[in-house]
């Protein structure tokens, strides 16, 4: 049954949290006209929804603007502490920086994006970098196209169905084709590999991490940049250990019931 028609679906609260997450680093403050066409709502039901965010302390205005207060943080470090991110995953992303430097991620589907729920990084670079709760495409990241690759063949032509594929660089894959081949690759070879893909200097190895069944739950990858970093001597150097990180992690998911079960595909 259709969620979104049943009667345990609600929907004001559907429209609060789309009211929240409007703000992003392209419109971080907006006026209550900019957010109402942001996110389609009747100026009307967007008030209501900032005067509730507000008087509960998640949003903020600046005159006529409005923006996200740092209460909001609470929300996600919420999901952090109660599934135990920093026992579970983090010790693996310490052990990967210290060997290799550079930076680990962990993250799993949301849509057709790829959402980091892990992060640590050596040094912050001119470059796009990733934090835990930010999402990018799928298609154009390492740890997305291996979650891509894992996914039942109905999925993934729904995926391409509604994926919108975007020249991020000017070596992006976004020929349809051309991303069906490469995630066959990544399924038989087991790891991703991708180069300046989605954005210049990144280059990331990922390899699956798995349940208990085999099931492919989450990605983990290790990041540097480019001009020092050669895909051969990526897989050479660090792509054994990444599956010692990976296997590790899923271990370790067993003694962490919530965070397994919050990472299961639905």
């Amino acid at each position: 049954m259709d969620e979104e028609k049943s009667g345990e679906y609600v929907e004001a609260l559907a429209r609060g949290l789309a009211v929240i997450e409007a703000f992003d680093d392209q419109t971080p403050e907006m006026t209550l006209t900019e957010l109402a066409r942001k996110v389609d709502m009747s100026p009307a039901t967007v008030r209501r929804n900032l005067h509730t965010l507000e008087a509960l302390g998640f949003v903020r205005r600046n005159n006529k603007h409005f923006l996200l207060a740092p209460r909001i943080l609470t929300l996600g470090s919420a999901y952090l502490k109660a599934v135990r991110v920093d026992e579970a995953i983090m010790p693996e992303l310490y052990r990967i920086t210290a060997l290799f430097g550079d930076a680990a991620n962990v993250g799993v589907l949301d849509g057709p994006n790829v959402l980091y729920i892990a992060h640590l990084s050596e040094a912050r670079a001119a470059r796009r970098m990733a934090s835990v709760g930010v999402t990018y495409p799928a298609y154009a990241t390492s740890m997305g196209r291996v979650l891509l690759a894992c996914l039942p063949a109905e999925e993934i032509e729904n995926y391409f169905r509604n994926a919108e594929l975007r020249q991020l660089t000017d070596v992006t894959v976004t020929d349809t084709k051309a991303l069906r081949a490469i995630l066959g690759e990544v399924r038989t070879n087991g790891y991703s590999i991708t180069v300046d893909q989605l954005d210049y200097g990144i280059t990331a190895l990922a390899v699956p991490i798995k349940d208990s069944t085999g099931r492919v739950v989450a990605a983990v990858n290790t990041s540097g940049y480019s001009p020092r970093l050669k895909p051969d001597d990526l897989l050479e150097q660090r792509l054994a250990e990444m599956q010692i990180a990976a296997a590790r992690i899923s271990n370790l998911l067993m003694r962490f019931p919530a965070l397994l079960h919050s990472l299961i595909p639905h």
